[in-house]
């Protein structure tokens, strides 16, 4: 059993007695029809009609002739109001979004800075807020469900879904999952929480979205399933499966990881929604099913409820399978129940609707929080004293993310008309800068081609200090969706994670003007950029800040203290990779040259501060421990700068020797401490059978007897687990 029960899984005796009602007297298709959902491309007539026609339990959003929160409220009314008169038994749709950073996709929603970049705060209650309000301007506009957190652990910096992610931290990973879940689901306007991609989607081949996964079970228990374990604690309503195969299976068709791990391991009792495209993809790339027949009977054996999708005719082919006898009624009854189950929780028999006049004003309400989460992710990697920007009369702003808000917002976000809300790096340099200092701005290049180099060079060597915005345009998957076409000189792409050359020449040439020179890195990966970390005067990560890229002219300007620490390490190339600090320890030949394992451009937890800290006192509540004991370890930081500031002390563990082979260090715990000058503050992190155990193929920790090293910055100390004494 978990934990806590998951949101919307026992709503009561009357709630669960309502159920029983209603499934005891559905007919098959009307069974079915709670399975299925619509694509969000269909429209309110499509919608009805297939709800009439076929039960359709569900929709992802759907087609709106405007893309306004007030068009989305009037269609999620339309549609609830003709699901409620066409059933029965009153049953009302369920309306689900991929609302990953925010309610994205909705112009004028608030959109919050991508999961890399949360992962960079190291803050879990700023995760578990921004989903609140992610989720109050979800129910703003009818929706029910979002298709978030992303729970996976970054391992190849080269995918194209790294952004998506938190950290290459297992443990990191893990508390900002639970956080969100939370959020999503505790808020004033609760949402259901669908935490993906289950179990392992981040380690394909190649860096390759969608790839195999060629894992042992022991990295799979060790890496992967801890942050769904986290979420599942946390109540999460929802499990999405990732598309891969892992082990020769693929996930969405496979009873061992969708029964035997997700639910009998873990204990989840929730609703497993299927990825968008899974169906076809068991017959059209797997090649495991020879028909969508097939390819949906395997899905729903292996443990699916709900196809997100499929509308009428997935509706149509289960109800055959359920007739010849290839499903049981009593399997499609298990996955409807769960869906009912979602529905009764959030009231929605009571009344479905919204109110429409409320939605423009509820959704970007929360742009102040957006721009405080983007503050606190702000990771600064080089400093040579130019920053913070002390009153310059003059600033050059230049690069293809200056002033363009897509790119900032990243993935999964509206990019149409009419335009999303939100500022541009450019604009808040405009907006932050001192009374009396210049703002000038000559792009440059666009993400691939150069534009007017010249002029840009010519611009920033009349100017004080020079700002360029570089990185990566917005891209969702495989770099769908970027901006400038996909051959094999373009950019992003998996091979690449250098900048391209137009950037670097526009970079080369503002730097050769002799002005001091700040590089913004707006990008969903982290990139290896060795010659602006060489070069330039200062580097900042400012990841896909969403709406408020004016948090990036507050760190320059010094009206916040750079709080960000990397998340995940920044490889010297793309050759360097796997770059992990958490990897497993290995011999190596003596007196031989050897590259060092772990060797990175900018190591995992990187972060510089305006101010310095002294890290002290780091000590054991025990200094030895049974297996079955907890120890608190402590640290102490001083603020001995002159300014305040952030500072995010983690604490890493060693076990010294072990049955199998354990990372060099993994993080155990993490704190942040925002310190006034002079101010000195204590962080507090409990340790145990989680943080200490080996782990089993069979996903069992167990604490073996020995020494573990216990690491805060350069400090460390020895904690001791004795063997059990006999009784």
């Amino acid at each position: 059993m978990t934990e806590r029960d998951a949101f919307g899984q026992h709503p009561g005796r009357e709630g669960e007695r309502r159920i029983d009602d209603i499934v005891s007297r559905m007919t098959v298709p009307e069974l079915v029809g709670q399975m299925v959902g619509m694509p969000p491309s269909a429209d309110v007539d499509e919608v009805i009609e297939a709800v009439r026609e076929h039960h359709i339990g569900s929709v992802h959003f759907g087609g709106t002739p405007h893309n306004t929160p007030a068009a989305k409220a009037a269609f999620a009314n339309e549609v609830q109001e003709a699901a409620v008169e066409a059933s029965r038994f009153d049953v009302p749709l369920f309306l689900r979004a991929m609302a990953e950073h925010g309610h994205a996709a909705v112009a004028g929603s608030t959109v919050f800075p991508q999961q890399l970049a949360l992962g960079a705060t190291r803050n879990p209650d700023l995760a578990e807020r921004t989903a609140a309000a992610a989720a109050t301007e979800m129910r703003a506009t009818g929706v029910h469900s979002t298709s978030s957190p992303i729970g996976d652990v970054a391992r190849d910096q080269r995918w194209g879904r790294i952004t998506e992610t938190f950290s290459e931290s297992p443990r990191l990973c893990g508390d900002l999952t639970a956080a969100m879940v939370e959020g999503y689901q505790t808020g004033a306007d609760p949402v259901f929480a669908v935490t993906k991609h289950f179990p392992a989607y981040s380690e394909m081949t190649r860096g390759e979205d969608q790839a195999p996964n060629e894992i042992s079970e022991y990295t799979l228990r060790r890496v992967h399933v801890p942050p769904y374990a986290a979420g599942i604690d946390a109540g999460t309503a929802g499990v999405m499966p990732c598309y891969n195969a892992i082990d020769g299976e693929p996930v969405h068709g496979s009873r061992r990881f969708l029964d035997d791990l997700l639910r009998d391991d873990l204990g989840f009792e929730g609703f497993v929604l299927a990825d968008y495209r899974a169906p076809d993809d068991l017959h059209g790339g797997h090649n495991t099913s020879g028909s969508l027949e097939e390819s949906l009977w395997q899905l729903v054996r292996a443990g699916v409820d709900v196809l997100p999708a499929g509308g009428p005719a997935y509706a149509t082919r289960l109800v055959d399978l359920v007739r010849e006898g290839e499903l049981s009624e009593e399997r499609i009854a298990e996955s409807a129940r769960r869906v009912l189950r979602l529905k009764v929780s959030l009231g929605l028999f009571e009344d479905p609707t919204v109110d429409e006049s409320a939605a423009e004003s509820t959704l970007g309400s929360h742009r102040e929080l957006a721009r405080e989460a983007a503050r606190q992710s702000m990771t600064l990697l080089t400093n040579d004293g130019l920053l913070p920007l002390d009153a310059p009369d003059s600033v050059f702003v230049g690069g293809p993310n200056a002033d363009d808000i897509d790119h900032q917002h990243g993935g999964w976000g509206h990019t149409g008309e009419p335009r999303p809300l939100g500022d541009t790096v450019l604009d808040g340099m405009r907006e932050v800068a001192p009374d009396g200092t210049e703002i000038t701005h000559e792009q440059g290049t666009t993400i691939n081609d150069a534009l007017n180099v010249e002029a840009a060079a010519s611009a920033a060597a009349n100017a004080d200090v020079a700002v360029l915005t570089l990185g990566e345009p917005a891209y969702v998957h495989e770099f769908r969706q970027a901006t400038e076409g996909s051959g094999p000189d373009s950019f992003p792409r998996r091979s690449q994670l250098r900048l391209p050359d137009a950037q670097r020449e526009l970079a080369e040439a503002v730097h050769a003007t002799g002005t001091p020179t700040v590089g913004v890195l707006v990008t969903g990966r982290v990139l290896s950029t060795p010659w602006l970390a060489d070069n330039l005067d200062a580097l900042l990560m400012a990841y896909q800040p969403g709406s408020a890229g004016g948090a990036v002219a507050d760190t320059l300007f010094g009206d916040c203290d750079p709080a960000g620490r990397l998340p995940v390490s920044v490889p010297r190339s793309t050759g360097h990779l796997p770059t992990r600090f958490n990897h497993l320890s290995y011999p190596t030949i003596e007196n031989e040259a050897h590259e060092d394992a772990y060797d990175p451009l900018f190591p995992y937890g990187h972060g510089l501060s305006y101010t310095d800290f002294e890290y002290r006192d780091l000590a054991l509540s025990e200094a030895e421990i049974g297996p079955d004991g907890s120890v608190e370890v402590r640290v102490t930081v001083e603020n001995v700068g002159e300014r305040a500031g952030v500072a995010v002390p983690e604490v890493f563990v060693n076990d010294v020797r072990s049955s199998r082979v354990t990372p060099v260090r993994e993080l155990a715990g993490h704190g942040r401490l925002e310190l006034a000058p002079g101010e000195s503050g204590t962080v507090t992190v409990e340790i145990g059978r989680e943080e200490l155990g080996v782990i089993g193929n069979d996903g069992r920790r167990e604490v073996e007897p020995g020494a573990f090293e216990i690491m805060v910055q350069d400090l460390s100390e020895t904690l001791t687990v004795s063997r059990r004494r006999p009784y």
